[in-house]
């Protein structure tokens, strides 16, 4: 098979390519390096691209900008794509109120012209689209909740496995990031109901792994232990540091694609994280990382929430689950975490 993955030197894009190279299929990555200029310095993922070029022979980087419809157009009347998966973005809902304009270009537009080449190039080829839990806005900070010691959680029983899918996007706050990640959400499907493409929304959860690149502004998880390991402050903002995210491996999210691939469907939508046993509040968060690296962690307070931040999220997985029975969560948090921490004190030994 001949891959095409947007975002290739990402977390998950990243992931994407290694898994697809190592089964010996044709792996064509886009990055611009976007990330750098979204985050700076500590958001730079060139080690990422030059890792991945020096160790799969199978993969082709392509320094390309989604934005630009004419390249990306030529590039897939070059190319039969036999999949893609999206995985491109701008990935914060702080940093787009900064660069509403390049945010909703990336993100939107940016998703556009890929359905549309594909459309016109390679039809029927599996469409991916990585989207995001934020298309649902705020709504869900308006649900029941009971506050525990160390977490807030759902109070009502209808939502004691998580978010399903069918939960309400439309009147509440987004972010812009959200709100633009939610006009391609919508456009993904509509390619798959219009023009009746293979085409699926993944709307993650908090994804995470050794390969992410966590600055403050995104990627919790990795972003923490970072500090951790620095012994740089972290801050907290608002909710006593108990909101609840669920984190899935990027191998899992990986696999998931793969499962996707084998048996695509139209314009279908998933929500996909690691459910309520991969769930942990910041606080718990604190705790483990600590326990796990031996250091104190050091982190002050905001009183004031991030604008749409949720409280508490986890995924329910029961629809994933019965449309793919042979995929399943298979890297638990404890795991997932100590590969974080593995990968952060290699990287912050030998920064090259």
């Amino acid at each position: 098979m001949k891959i095409l993955i947007t975002g290739s030197n990402g977390l998950i894009g990243s992931e994407a390519v290694r898994f697809f190279c190592d089964q010996g299929h044709y792996v064509y990555g886009i990055d611009n390096n976007m990330r750098a200029v979204f985050f700076g310095p500590e958001g730079d993922t060139q080690w990422c691209r030059t890792s991945l070029s020096e160790n799969y022979n199978n993969y082709t980087h392509l320094d390309l900008d989604i934005r630009d419809r004419e390249a990306i157009l030529v590039l897939f009347g070059k190319h039969s794509f036999d999949a893609i998966i999206h995985c491109a973005a701008q990935p914060s809902h702080d940093k787009a109120r900064d660069i509403p304009f390049l945010d909703f270009e990336v993100n939107a537009l940016g998703t556009l012209n890929l359905l549309e080449a594909t459309r016109n190039n390679c039809k029927d080829s599996p469409f991916i689209f990585m989207s995001t839990n934020k298309v649902y806005g705020d709504k869900p900070n308006t649900l029941n909740l009971t506050e525990k010691a160390t977490r807030w959680d759902y109070a009502d029983n209808q939502f004691k496995d998580g978010i399903p899918e069918n939960f309400d996007v439309d009147q509440s706050k987004h972010s812009l990031f959200g709100a633009s990640k939610l006009a391609a959400d919508i456009m993904v499907q509509e390619y798959g109901r219009y023009f009746g493409m293979k085409t699926c929304c993944l709307r993650g959860g908090c994804l995470t792994g050794p390969a992410h690149s966590g600055v403050e502004l995104h990627g919790f998880l990795s972003y923490l232990v970072k500090c951790n390991l620095e012994e740089r402050e972290y801050t907290v903002f608002g909710y006593k540091g108990k909101q609840v995210r669920d984190n899935i491996h990027a191998v899992d999210v990986i696999s998931f694609m793969q499962s996707f691939i084998n048996k695509p469907t139209s314009a279908s939508v998933y929500n996909l994280g690691g459910g309520l046993d991969n769930s942990i509040s910041i606080i718990e968060a604190f705790e483990k990382v600590s326990s796990l690296t031996g250091k104190t962690m050091k982190w002050s307070y905001c009183d004031t929430p991030r604008i749409g931040d949720h409280i508490c999220y986890y995924s329910d997985l029961k629809k994933i689950k019965k449309d793919y029975p042979e995929w399943s969560i298979s890297m638990d948090l404890n795991t997932t975490i100590l590969q974080i921490i593995e990968a952060w004190q290699s990287r912050l030994t030998n920064p090259s």
